[in-house]
């Protein structure tokens, strides 16, 4: 049937005009006839390169791509809508990596939801900036709801507010923004960083993080004027979780020293393994020093929705503030993200009145301006996606796609740990599992020298996308799985292709 409606869809005429004058490509009442045949012309494509996408990636190299792109002269307009069209699919859709392919299980990437893509053509063409309420309107109570049920998810009461970010770095940004404004209101209340910029005690403000976190909590420091030695990365145990015993001591130490503890950054869902933070332990922890605790849950966020396994955030109620990222594990395109804060009141640190844009006598006669809590000022109408996707589907069906994405994790990791070319690193508690081939009896090659050249073998041929990462200085291969479509049948021919290539650069080799 999908290829039957493609077949229908590439026999539409295409015969709108080239345009003469700008107002002939607004989108507007006038050009919508032109639209529509574009729109059809545009889904015909995007259906064909879905339908022929045989596997994840094309394997072009850098510079025969850039060739290609640098052969096109911007000056010059291309003759019709059709060669546009043309264009966009030789350089971009059959060189663009495919997310729902099964045999893509590389990074944070999850296929999408075709609710929420249907809502990428309504609120692009609407084109709602969700800044101020004259410039939303309805779509400003919509991203409200959202946050509010994301906040009851969360086990957040009425006290509760976020806003949608473009992504976790920004969420994690505003996350620590917070933790430095508490601090400064805690240890120099006289003192207003908006004003008069970092108080000097800021050069003693620590903030704590396990040594796997995300590596935007340093930029996150490093842009508030706190600097990467500002943050401290606290020893994992064996199952990659940050060690709370050995955050004790790093605290104690740090105030010893004179420093001034201001953060617990908890991970929920580290990038390489998935591991998540004892976060009912560290909330303990903040509690008892006074310490705001932000808990990133960019990856792990999902399991809110989970039937199985949503006790493993245990303790993210607990938290000031939450990261979340609906683009990981929520099926929604990039980007869809958002900031959750416990206490409202603390996105006051954010919030400067313009008169051109929220002026305060907007907010005393009740229009919500969520400019007003962004860090952004012209900002698209991404809870639009979810939404519909919500709408559509129902929160316990996003949730039943996650507790198939983990079984599928426990069945892969079964798969390498039982299989005598590889080491296994990690149980996965989310769906990253961080691996190598190393078989026995390895004699002229070392598994440093196959794992990255495996790697790059798949990348070169792009008939699958798998990660690599490096552990103690050792190279790793890794999945991460987000697609609850790829089944443990896909995931045993991408084992047995690695394990193909493995041996074949180890006869090389000899």
């Amino acid at each position: 049937m999908q290829n039957a409606n493609v077949a229908l869809l590439s026999s539409a005429p295409f015969n709108t005009p080239i345009g003469k004058s700008v107002n002939d490509y607004l989108f507007c009442p006038q050009n919508l006839s032109d639209y529509q045949i574009g729109a059809l012309q545009s889904l015909t494509l995007v259906n064909k390169a879905m339908v022929n996408a045989r596997q994840p990636f094309s394997g072009v190299s850098p510079h025969r791509l850039a060739q290609q792109v640098n052969q096109i002269n911007l000056a010059t307009p291309a003759a019709s809508f059709e060669n546009v069209l043309s264009e966009v699919e030789s350089i971009y859709l059959n060189n663009a990596v495919y997310f729902h392919h099964p045999d893509y299980v590389a990074h944070l990437n999850c296929p999408v939801a075709y609710p929420a893509v249907l809502a990428e053509q309504i609120l692009s063409a609407v084109n709602t900036s969700v800044d101020t309420w004259d410039q939303s309107g309805g779509a400003t109570l919509i991203e409200q709801k959202l946050i509010n049920w994301t906040c009851e998810q969360l086990g957040f009461d009425s006290q509760a507010d976020g806003i949608f970010t473009s992504g976790g770095t920004q969420s994690n940004l505003m996350g620590m923004l917070m933790a430095r404004e508490q601090a400064v209101a805690r240890y120099c209340p006289e003192h207003c960083v908006k004003h008069q910029g970092l108080p000097a005690i800021a050069s003693k403000f620590r903030i704590f993080t396990s040594q796997l976190s995300h590596f935007s909590i340093q930029k996150a420091a490093a842009l508030l004027g706190l600097g990467y030695e500002s943050v401290i990365a606290v020893a994992t145990d064996a199952q990659f979780k940050m060690d709370p015993t050995a955050l004790s001591q790093a605290i104690d130490t740090a105030k010893l020293h004179g420093l001034i503890p201001i953060c617990i950054n908890a991970t929920a869902g580290t990038t390489d393994y998935g591991s998540i933070d004892n976060l009912d332990q560290l909330a303990q922890i903040a509690r008892q020093h006074a310490m705001w605790f932000h808990v990133d849950a960019a990856y792990g966020g999902g399991l809110l929705l989970s039937e199985q396994y949503r006790h493993r955030l245990s303790g993210i109620e607990h938290a000031d503030s939450v990261t979340l990222d609906y683009h990981k594990s929520f099926m929604q395109p990039v980007s869809s993200s958002a900031f959750l804060c416990r206490n409202r009141q603390h996105f006051s640190h954010i919030t400067l009145h313009s008169d051109y844009l929220n002026p305060l006598c907007e907010k005393d006669q009740g229009y919500p301006n969520l400019v007003d809590k962004s860090l952004q000022t012209t900002r698209r109408f991404d809870a639009l996606k979810l939404w519909m996707t919500l709408r559509m589907m129902g929160p316990a069906l996003l949730g039943e796609g996650i507790d198939n994405i983990l079984a599928l994790a426990r069945q892969c990791y079964d798969l390498l740990y039982t299989h005598p070319d590889f080491e296994v690193l990690n149980d996965p508690e989310l769906s990253a599992i961080v691996f190598r081939f190393a078989p026995a009896g390895l004699t002229n090659t070392t598994p440093d020298e196959l794992n990255p050249a495996i790697r790059d073998a798949f990348l070169q041929s792009g008939e699958a996308m798998i990660a690599r990462t490096q552990v103690a200085g050792a190279h790793y291969l890794k999945f991460t799985l987000l697609n609850p479509a790829t089944t443990i049948t896909d995931l045993q021919r991408v084992v047995q292709r690695i394990s193909e290539l493995g041996w074949a650069l180890m006869r090389e080799n000899q």
